[in-house]
C-alpha cells in the first residue's frame, strides 16, 4: 500500500510511523486507519525491523476522529457501511488489535494533543513516552458515543477500574503528569528530548536483544494478562525456557556476555519461532 496519510521509514533497525495530516491535528480517517494496519503489517513480516515507534507531525500526536463530516461523522450508515449492525467493526479497534498481535515491540512518542483514538491507540503499545506538550483525552462519552479500539480492555489493565471509569466517564482532558501519575505514560520530557528518547529505548532493544525473545516475552506478558493462577505463567514460562534454552540465540547471548562483545544473535521471528508458538487460537480480527 502506498502511504499518504502517514509516513513509514527504517533506521538502524527502528521503523518510525508517523500520523501525517498535520494541518488536521492528525485527525484519523478511514484511509489512515488502513495505512497503520498496513504499515504494521510491514514492519512486523520485516527482520531487518527490530522495534516500531509510532509519533505524530507537526504539534499534534492525534486529534481523534476527523468531525469535518459533522454530527454524522459516527453514523456508519451515513458513511456508506452496508454490513449488518452486528457485523460492523471499529476501525480503531482493528488497528489496536493489530498493535496487540505484534511480535516486535511498539513505542508511542506522543508529541502533543492525544485525544479519543489519539489515546486509545496508545494502550496496546508497549512503552509510551509523553512530551510536557502532551494532553490527553478519552473523550468519547462527551461526543455521545462509546469508547472504541478494544480501549474498555486495554485501559483497566494499565491503570486500573477507578482511574479508568474517571477518564472515560468524564470525558475530560488531562496534561501529561496525570497521565504520568496514573501509570498510561512511563515518562515525560521536554518537546525537543521525545523523539530521540523513543528512538534511544527502541535501538536499545535492537542491539542488546533476541528478536526471537523479544517476540515470545511481549507476547507471554500480554496473553497472560487474563490468567487464573500463576500456574499458567509457570508452564509457560517452562516451556518458553526449554526451547529457547536450547536455541543458538541462548548460546550466543551467553558467550557475548562472556566474552564481553555485542551480541549477534542469530535467529528470526520470521522463520525461527519456537514450535509451540502460537500458544493461544489466533482470533481473526480483519473484515
Amino acid at each position: 500500500m502506498a502511504f499518504s496519510e502517514i509516513r513509514y521509514e527504517v533506521e538502524d533497525a527502528v521503523c518510525t510511523v508517523t500520523l501525517h495530516r498535520p494541518e488536521r491535528l492528525n485527525a484519523v480517517t478511514t484511509r489512515m486507519l488502513e495505512e497503520l494496519v498496513a504499515a504494521l503489517d510491514q514492519a512486523d513480516d520485516d527482520d531487518a525491523v527490530r522495534a516500531v515507534v509510532v509519533t505524530g507531525a507537526g504539534r499534534a500526536f492525534c486529534a481523534g476522529a476527523d468531525l469535518s463530516g459533522g454530527g454524522r461523522t459516527f453514523d456508519a450508515e451515513a458513511q456508506g457501511a452496508a454490513e449488518r449492525p452486528e457485523e460492523h467493526r471499529d476501525g480503531g479497534g482493528l488497528v489496536t488489535l493489530r498493535i496487540y498481535d505484534m511480535k516486535k515491540p511498539v513505542l508511542a512518542a506522543v508529541n502533543g494533543p492525544a485525544v479519543g483514538f489519539g489515546s486509545t491507540v496508545l494502550l496496546p503499545m508497549d512503552v509510551r513516552l509523553a512530551s510536557t506538550a502532551a494532553r490527553f483525552g478519552f473523550v468519547f462519552t462527551r461526543r455521545g458515543i462509546v469508547p472504541e479500539s478494544c480501549s474498555t480492555w486495554f485501559l483497566p489493565r494499565l491503570v486500573g477500574m477507578a482511574r479508568a471509569a474517571e477518564w472515560m466517564c468524564t470525558g475530560r482532558v488531562f496534561p501529561a503528569e496525570e497521565a504520568l501519575a496514573g501509570g498510561l505514560v512511563s515518562r515525560v520530557v521536554a518537546p525537543e528530548a521525545l523523539l530521540p528518547a523513543a528512538r534511544a529505548l527502541a535501538r536499545e532493544i535492537a542491539a542488546h536483544t533476541s528478536p526471537v525473545a523479544v517476540a515470545l516475552t511481549r507476547q507471554m506478558l500480554w496473553k497472560l494478562l487474563g490468567a487464573e493462577h500463576p500456574m499458567e505463567a509457570h508452564r509457560l514460562d517452562s516451556l518458553g525456557i526449554y526451547w529457547t534454552g536450547r536455541s543458538a540465540d541462548a548460546r550466543e547471548g551467553v558467550g557475548a556476555f562472556l566474552e564481553k562483545r555485542p551480541p549477534r544473535f542469530p535467529l528470526s521471528p520470521s522463520a525461527d519461532m519456537p514450535p509451540f508458538y502460537p500458544w493461544w487460537s489466533p482470533r481473526k480480527f480483519r473484515p
